[in-house]
């Protein structure tokens, strides 16, 4: 990417001031080489809500709350990793999962976890729709202390990881008086977790290592979350020592070892850039991109290797219009689909084709129109993020050679995330992720299924794109019941499901995104590498980032 010059903020200078001798690369004292500063892309005032269910939760999950096991999405064979479960097991059919919890795990104020607390949690999910991004249509019932059973109507063996790996067990004894748990804010989080809330500021976060940790107290001994300017910002900080991990780009991003003495940084093709659309006309939205024609219009009139030169500096890669991830996920790529990935070069004929055979009609312009009403959307970007900025407009002017005018708007990370929660939007530019597993079937039930999203003014989470269809939500209730080892009985439901997302492409698929991450190295051991990628290696993936929290340690320690 090329990133705008955007100067550093006199905030920023004075947060950078306050934490200079907290993270500098070279030292300071023994307290401040176990502090680690992070940037997670965090631009405007943190709004201090802790809540793990919440879409706009500061910070928490994994760190403060737990699962109960984590899972490495990024190795198809790693096993599940016990946090405060120990082991879990299937009944014969996959109606029943069986989970052994830890019995020397604690809430940081000193009650003991048991059983109860992961049945008030499955139950409290369950019942509320907008907590439920996984869809948990689970009976928990707690056999003792120890021991929870999970039971299902039908076999159920894809809700294993979702339910063990996604979702975060929370104090009965506080939150049975939360009276709306889906959206009241957490103030003063209580959990389990390695890490607890030290202080809050709207410009920093401070969380401080739980001496009474079920996994041992952490090396690590504090962790400071920055509020900066934007991807400027946290390259300015970077190349200043004063960070010692954030997940975004910086100029000269293969030469981050010269550039920035002392740190190294790491590329993961992960999470599928794309321009999120309110697709949805039964679901309320209104404008253009309502119309699959105009979609796919904007799908073939991009230039991706242009986008992926300017914006991403060359470390995106190509992306399938199914959504299933590219050499990961091969073996499940659907043979029926019409492009296996994005073309990369524009396809302006067949962008006008679907606009003319929409009844669309050039202006003299050059933009087109139908009914009188041009042709134009409104696409939102978060403030800051210097790439997805550049990404944006650069779409604007290729779009605008195809006669589709794209107008760029930059909000607050606050805005732009309830704008896309709620439907308030016609286009913006997000990314795709995985689910716990490395598994398409998580990506699919997370962003295509009808039983998350909502109408326009209610929470979507995380289906913003707000496609609804019969087809797409048949295949993954089938694919619910299959054993995942069943490989050849599951891939009908993964084609018909790719087949319905290449068609309706409520997604506009961009690129796969090469999600890079820049760490002190000379400050702290423990880093995932490409030979070792323990976890996805991105300060902002939860609970990923936790697992890596817990595994680094102070150099020389």
């Amino acid at each position: 990417m090329t990133p705008k010059s955007l100067r550093v903020t006199a905030a920023l200078v004075a947060v950078l001031g306050l934490t200079a001798t907290a993270c500098g690369p070279s030292g300071g004292s023994s307290a401040d080489a176990a502090t680690l500063i992070a940037f997670t892309g965090q631009n405007g005032d943190y709004q201090g809500n802790f809540n793990p269910y919440s879409p706009t939760a500061n910070e928490g999950i994994g760190t403060i709350f737990e699962p109960l096991f984590f899972f490495n999405a990024m190795q198809r064979d790693a096993k599940p990793k016990p946090r405060l479960g120990k082991e879990f097991f299937w009944n014969g059919n996959g109606t029943e999962l069986h989970v052994i919890l830890r019995n020397d795990a604690k809430w940081s104020d000193g009650q003991k976890f048991t059983a109860r607390d992961v049945a008030f949690t499955f139950d409290m999910v369950r019942k509320n729709g907008t907590m439920n991004s996984t869809g948990f249509k689970g009976t928990t019932t707690v056999v003792d202390d120890n021991h929870v059973t999970i039971k299902f109507d039908e076999p159920s063996y894809m809700e294993g990881p979702q339910v063990l790996g996604r979702l975060w067990i929370v104090p009965e004894h506080l939150w049975k008086d939360i009276a709306t748990p889906a959206t009241d804010p957490v103030k003063n989080p209580v959990g389990t977790g390695p890490f607890q809330l030290e202080e809050f500021k709207p410009q920093a976060i401070t969380l401080k290592a739980n001496p009474g940790y079920h996994g041992g107290e952490p090396a690590v001994k504090k962790v400071r979350y920055l509020s900066l300017s934007g991807n400027q910002g946290g390259a300015d900080a970077l190349k200043a020592g004063k960070i010692d991990w954030q997940t975004g780009p910086v100029p000269d991003i293969k030469n981050v070892e010269k550039t920035y003495p002392g740190y190294r940084a790491i590329t993961v093709p992960q999470n599928q850039i794309a321009l999120f659309t309110c697709s949805s006309a039964e679901l309320g939205c209104t404008g253009p991109q309502t119309d699959p024609a105009v979609r796919k219009a904007i799908y073939h009139a991009m230039n991706r290797q242009q986008l992926n030169a300017l914006a991403f500096q060359d470390t995106g890669s190509e992306i399938s219009p199914g959504f299933a991830l590219l050499k990961r996920d091969e073996p499940y790529i659907a043979g029926t689909l019409k492009e296996k990935s994005a073309a990369m070069s524009p396809d302006s004929a067949k962008a006008a084709q679907l606009l003319e055979g929409a009844g669309y009609r050039k202006g003299a312009d050059g933009v087109y129109a139908k009914d009188g009403k041009p042709l134009s959307l409104t696409v939102k970007v978060v403030t800051g993020w210097t790439d997805y900025i550049t990404a944006v407009n650069t779409m604007a002017q290729q779009l605008l050679q195809a006669g589709i005018k794209v107008t760029p708007q930059q909000l607050s990370w606050n805005e732009w995330a309830d704008a896309r929660s709620q439907g308030g939007y016609e286009l913006l530019i997000d990314s795709v992720y995985q689910g716990p597993a490395a598994d398409p079937y998580y990506t699919f039930s997370y962003f295509f299924a009808g039983y998350t999203t909502a109408p326009v003014g209610q929470a979507a989470n995380p289906n913003f794109g707000r496609m609804k269809d019969p087809q797409v939500d048949a295949a993954l209730a089938a694919l619910k019941r299959i054993n995942p080892e069943n490989a050849a009985a599951r891939q009908p439901h993964f084609d018909v499901i790719q087949q319905r997302i290449e068609e309706v492409m409520p997604y506009i698929p961009v690129l796969t995104g090469g999600t890079t991450s820049e760490y002190n190295a000379k400050k702290f051991t423990g880093w995932p590498t490409n030979d070792d990628l323990y976890a996805f290696p991105a300060i902002w993936s939860r609970p990923e980032s936790s697992e890596i929290l817990m595994k680094l340690k102070p150099a020389g320690s």
